[in-house]
């Protein structure tokens, strides 16, 4: 009688190993299938997936895929020169693979070596592009010895966008102010948060610095549920550009404010906390429900409703009206960088006809003698300006009132000379001349205008 052979255990995988198939999975998924590095991070990739990882791991992971992509162009302009023609698509993951430890070895300091046996590893395990090994194991070790010459090349802010993208901050900015745009989108952002009160104690307690504007910007925060006030609700996420817009609505206290395109919620937030009585309008029912979970641990109450805005019938109107409108969102590639390679340059003209029609429809919601404050997190001034040149022009009794440097903190240098707001990348947080001020803000744009009786 034969004895049974014993079940062998499943190989360990390297340290190290399924973290790194984790982040090329995502960096694949982000780049080559247009799936947003949000949606790609809070789906489990591989049998392992994100959940079994180590917390430390985990971060390695966000952090990995994050950074390949906001020097996607930069690394792709590198290894072309290892390439001699683009990768079949029989080669699945390979170019993946190849960025993941290209950016290992270029701008994380990881040790060459153990990024090339764990990329090897990982296109030995893929299958459409195992035959593809021998090929990123030779340009990986070619890119560590040439690391300091890759690093020295003048190109590298040039191709943090893609060309159509950079050609239109050109036409818009000029090339040293787009130029600078470019180069503020290869720093990591800080994390900026809009709290209830006393900005400068709470920037005591977390290590941070209380900004002009009351935000308080922490350099680097690791687990965000794991910080004093988070459970309390004594604050919420919010760049420090995104939380000019609700300012210029002024002294809302008592006021009935409508908060179009509301979730996540950070806007509804300062409305609700300065004693607006808000109504959230979205579309998307799962973000309406992140809003409400978010107002509900702050304390704060807004009434949602899930509708198409451009077809909402309230039945009644508003004192005043926060329109933030779908856009390209091209003013947030410093926290999205997925956005640059995601989008297409046709989108900007369908959003842009959205965001007139959402207009209109806020017109229409405002009382007379009311507010309507526009605003997109977008750089394009076919979402921006030439809206509001638009509805301005059209015969409406609407007017603009300019906004004062004295509303924003004394930030001078992000009102433009019709006197609306645009902040950009690149911009300090802080009163030209005044103390410098790292990190930059989003790109932001916010028009007040005023229905006259």
């Amino acid at each position: 009688m034969s004895t049974p052979r014993r079940r062998q255990k499943p190989a360990r995988e390297p340290a190290g190993l399924a973290a790194r198939r984790i982040a090329v999975e995502i960096v694949d998924d982000a780049l080559h299938r247009r799936q947003t590095l949000d949606a790609a991070l809070d789906v489990e990739h591989g049998q392992a997936g994100l959940a079994a990882l180590e917390p430390r791991d985990r971060a390695f992971v966000k952090v990995l895929a994050t950074e390949t992509i906001r020097r996607h162009g930069q690394i792709r302009a590198l290894l072309s020169a290892y390439l001699d023609k683009p990768l079949p698509k029989s080669a699945g993951r390979t170019m993946a693979i190849l960025e993941v430890g290209a950016c290992q070895i270029l701008f994380l300091d990881v040790p060459a070596h153990a990024v090339v046996d764990t990329a090897v590893g990982l296109a030995a395990a893929d299958r459409a592009g195992r035959h593809f090994r021998g090929l990123v194991n030779a340009v990986l070790r070619r890119v560590a010895g040439d690391r300091e010459a890759l690093l020295a090349r003048p190109d590298g802010v040039r191709a943090t966008a893609p060309d159509w993208l950079a050609q239109r901050w050109i036409a818009a900015y000029g090339a040293e102010t787009a130029q600078a745009i470019m180069a503020a989108h290869l720093a990591e952002p800080p994390l900026d948060l809009t709290v209830k009160s006393d900005p400068q104690g709470w920037a005591d307690q977390l290590g941070g610095a209380a900004l002009p504007t009351g935000t308080v910007r922490i350099p680097k925060a690791g687990d965000i549920a794991a910080l004093p006030g988070f459970a309390d609700g004594a604050w919420w996420v919010q760049d420090v550009a995104a939380a000019l817009p609700a300012r210029l609505l002024g002294d809302v206290a008592g006021l009935r404010v409508a908060d179009i395109c509301a979730a996540p919620g950070g806007k509804t937030a300062q409305l609700a906390a300065a004693g607006a009585s808000v109504t959230a309008v979205d579309r998307s029912a799962s973000r309406m429900a992140r809003l409400e979970a978010n107002l509900a641990r702050l304390g704060l109450a807004a009434e949602p409703v899930v509708a198409d805005a451009a077809a909402w019938e309230p039945g009644t109107r508003f004192d005043a009206i926060l329109l933030d409108a779908p856009c390209s969102a091209t003013g947030t590639l410093r926290r999205h960088p997925d956005i640059a390679w995601i989008r297409r340059e046709a989108e900007i003209a369908r959003l842009a006809d959205l965001q007139g029609r959402l207009l209109r429809r806020a017109f229409d919601l405002v009382t007379p003698g009311g507010t309507l404050l526009y605003a997109t997190c977008s750089l394009e001034p076919q979402e921006c300006e030439a809206q509001i040149s638009k509805i301005l022009g059209s015969g409406l009794a609407i007017e603009r009132k300019p906004i004062a440097a004295s509303e924003i903190a004394g930030l001078g240098q992000c009102i433009t000379p019709d006197g609306d707001l645009r902040t950009l990348p690149c911009h300090a947080p802080w009163p030209e001349g005044a103390a410098p001020g790292d990190g930059g803000m989003d790109g932001f744009f916010a028009a007040r205008l005023v229905r006259t009786a």
